[in-house]
């Protein structure tokens, strides 16, 4: 929206032509997003806390948690807000990578949202039951797959890459990338989801992983640098980086309240939507396998439930004390922020390694 304007303006002065830069929108876009939660947020939280829509608290959690029952929760809708406001506001509104990781993140966001409201307004405890909520998910992430396959308009945009090899490239049929990108845009929702159960362990993750991609966007979109890295040049997708910047900015902003003790919780609204977004930007940008890597945490969470899962229901016991995993920590003693900051230094270092992976071919 202001792009258009500022390329109306910079006929009268040359000076708007700077708001063209991509660099510079990204960072106006992160400032933004981090100035609409800053200013939404504490009004958010008392219209929350107003209606009584807080944290139910399952008893057989660990005991630390049972004092943030009633803490006001769906504060992902904070995050939704800041990110879709600034995204309209500074990218480029006739790219087409914009609006489908917009409408991706909106839809997973949707779903989480009639997750919550079942659970924290009408009292329905289960919420909406798995397989709808599946159900839902899979349609939304299916149409994502199918936007991005039949909008392609070059190889890259449809090609396997293995990050470390820069020849080890696998064009993919129509099957194999939907197939590809409904498991990466799913699994990365719910892994974020399960994520989710500490103050600010799930958001800054999202964040740095957010981040990062940003950074590919930019450096896949611009056909100099991506030949210099040899990443694959996907011509568009560098307005990505809009958005990244947005999920950072809206991340920090929710983070202000989010973390221990926190104001606010993002239930499922904003903590499917972010997994979703991360997903569909790392098909975008074709960098799936960095997108494992990075997300590191999130993937020791998901993984970790499913080898609870498997032993209880194979052999009667558990490997872990509570999955996800970081309670398991909890349960061993470790403070709740203990837990968070080294789960937060980890992740450092993947999106670091992750990040390596641009030039080391």
């Amino acid at each position: 929206m202001l792009l258009r304007l500022t390329e109306w303006l910079a006929q009268y002065w040359s000076g708007f032509q700077v708001f063209g830069y991509l660099t510079l929108r990204g960072i106006l876009a992160a400032l933004t997003a981090l100035l609409i939660a800053l200013l939404v947020g504490p009004w958010m939280i008392r219209t929350l806390a107003a209606r009584q829509i807080g944290q139910n608290v399952r008893e057989l959690g660990p005991q630390s948690h049972l004092k943030k029952q009633g803490t006001p929760t769906m504060g992902g809708t904070l995050i939704l807000v800041a990110m879709l406001g600034s995204t309209l506001l500074w990218a480029d509104l006739s790219n087409r990578y914009v609006w489908i990781v917009v409408a991706t993140t909106l839809a997973f966001g949707l779903v989480g949202f009639y997750d919550d409201y079942l659970k924290l307004v009408v009292g329905n405890s289960k919420g909406l039951a798995a397989r709808y909520k599946y159900f839902w998910q899979s349609v939304a992430g299916l149409a994502a797959a199918l936007a991005l396959w039949f909008t392609a308009d070059t190889p890259a945009a449809t090609t396997f890459h293995v990050p470390l090899f820069k020849d080890l490239l696998f064009p993919m049929s129509a099957l194999a990338f939907v197939v590809l990108t409904y498991f990466v845009i799913v699994g990365s929702s719910n892994a974020v989801n399960l994520t989710d159960g500490l103050d600010g362990l799930a958001i800054v993750p999202a964040v740095m992983v957010g981040g990062a991609l940003g950074v590919f966007a930019w450096a896949s979109g611009n056909a100099i640098f991506a030949n210099y890295l040899l990443i694959p040049h996907v011509p568009g997708v560098g307005e990505v980086m809009v958005f990244c910047a947005t999920l950072v900015g809206a991340g920090l902003g929710f983070l202000w309240f989010n973390t221990y003790p926190a104001q606010v919780f993002m239930g499922d609204v904003g903590a499917l939507a972010l997994g979703a977004a991360l997903g569909v930007v790392a098909v975008c940008v074709r960098q799936e396998i960095v997108l494992f890597v990075m997300g590191g945490v999130f993937v020791l969470e998901t993984v970790s439930v499913m080898l609870q899962v498997a032993s209880y229901k194979l052999t009667g016991k558990r490997i872990f004390r509570m999955a996800p995993i970081h309670h398991h920590f909890e349960l061993k003693g470790w403070a709740e922020p203990k837990v968070i900051v080294r789960f937060w230094i980890i992740t450092v270092v993947l999106v670091l390694a992750g990040l390596a992976t641009l030039k080391v071919r």
